[in-house]
């Protein structure tokens, strides 16, 4: 029997205290990703992404522990948001106006070739409406500022100002890549106020234009 691997508990990028903010080094990481817009409450674009990432992930754990002698625990679900405005995540809220790209870690030795066998699998099945969609990207983001939000989406306002605002800049440094969310809580499961939301924001020092989050076009 393989050993199965959760990479919550291994990798540093996983780990955040409640509203305290802090600098690490996020290693380069391989992802499902699937891309939509507009309000994650009402899109129905983010409800398809959804339904279609989760058969994915679970078809390539077992694929890899099948095939590959290779086991792990499915990652949450993730999220990279951005707007014209940045101001529609710490003011105005704007939903409406976000774009996202939904994700799921998965390990580095999934490549093109399981992906696609997986995706035949899944298509047999009962095949979810972006299916086609999904891609395998690997997202270079390296420093990070984060923290862990604890209670509903809507209330992460407040440390997301604190981030942007106060912390990055008193720390003579510059937002670079999109702001990331890792969903340690499942929202169907967990009522608003206890959900766990680690919150992420890639940086670079001021006075170094050549570093920078690399992003999915």
């Amino acid at each position: 029997m393989t050993d199965r691997i959760d990479f919550k508990r291994t990798l540093d990028a996983y780990r955040a205290r409640r509203d305290e903010l802090r600098l690490l080094e996020v290693p380069d990481l391989q992802y499902l990703m699937i891309d939509g817009h507009g309000d994650p409450n009402t899109s129905p674009q983010f409800t398809s992404a959804v339904a279609a990432l989760y058969p994915m992930a679970y078809g390539l754990k077992f694929a890899s522990k099948v095939d590959l002698g290779r086991d792990h625990v499915v990652m949450p679900l993730e999220g990279l948001w951005w707007a014209d405005d940045m101001e529609s995540f710490t003011g105005s809220r704007d939903k409406s106006r976000w774009d996202w790209t939904l994700m799921i870690m998965v390990p580095d030795w999934i490549d093109q070739a399981l992906l696609e066998t997986v995706r035949h699998r899944v298509a047999q099945k009962a095949a979810p409406e972006r299916l086609a969609e999904i891609r395998l990207e690997t997202l270079a983001e390296g420093p990070c500022v984060q923290a862990l939000h604890v209670g509903s989406y809507d209330d992460e306002a407040d440390l997301l100002r604190r981030m942007h605002r106060e912390f990055i800049p008193q720390h003579g440094l510059r937002m670079t890549g999109r702001h990331h969310e890792v969903y340690l809580s499942d929202a169907r499961r967990v009522p608003p106020e206890r959900r766990r939301t680690i919150l992420r924001q890639p940086v670079a020092p001021l006075d170094d234009r050549g570093i920078s989050g690399a992003v999915p076009d």
